[in-house]
């Protein structure tokens, strides 16, 4: 990378966990000046406005979480244990595996009425969560794990609805005894379509 290239990553990797925290319009440059020590010019040199900075700290977010899920779920030796590795790395709201708590729900709340561009890389995010869980589903029919007439992309929207839910209410209540009865009820489900 360039020198020009680094301050960028670098400005990104200090912004991101900010707007997470924070949100999109809560966050302003001074924030994200105070935590780089750049001056305003040298933010701007990098990023046309602060919508243009978001758009980066969106994706960064997106992918140091998908990064670490992917990561713990490639341990898995069965579909089943896929399924449940998901599960167990988003079980606790409270102390999420990203600063600042799931950016799918934290920017998706955010931006489905007032940012077209954060929107749509949410719902992408939420598609390709919820397609890793169908895939998780349909390799496990396909090597005998699960009941064949399983509906994976049923299935897959269900609880990637449950889990991203529980992590909102668990969070607004500030523990995750919610998120144990949502946890509970998913491996339930999971259990009873394993053969």
């Amino acid at each position: 990378m360039t020198k020009g290239e680094e301050t960028k990553q670098f400005i990104i990797e200090k912004a991101a966990p900010i707007f997470n925290t924070k949100g999109i319009a809560a966050t302003a440059m001074s924030d994200i000046m105070e935590a780089t020590k750049l001056s305003k010019g040298s933010m701007y040199v990098h990023f046309e406005n602060k919508d243009v900075l978001a758009c980066a700290a969106v994706d960064h977010n997106m992918k140091i979480l998908g990064d670490k899920l992917l990561f713990e779920i490639s341990k898995s030796k069965t579909a089943k244990g896929e399924l449940f590795t998901y599960i167990d790395f988003f079980s606790n709201a409270v102390n999420p595996p990203l600063a600042g708590g799931c950016p799918l729900l934290n920017f998706g709340t955010e931006a489905d009425d007032t940012n077209p561009i954060v929107k749509e890389k949410i719902n992408k995010g939420c598609n390709a969560n919820q397609q890793l869980l169908a895939n998780s589903v349909n390799k496990g029919i396909a090597n005998g794990e699960f009941k064949p007439e399983w509906n994976a992309e049923e299935f897959a929207i269900v609880m990637f609805a449950m889990m991203e839910g529980g992590h909102l209410i668990s969070r607004m209540s500030g523990n995750n005894d919610k998120m144990k009865v949502i946890i509970k009820t998913l491996k339930k489900i999971i259990e009873e379509n394993s053969i």
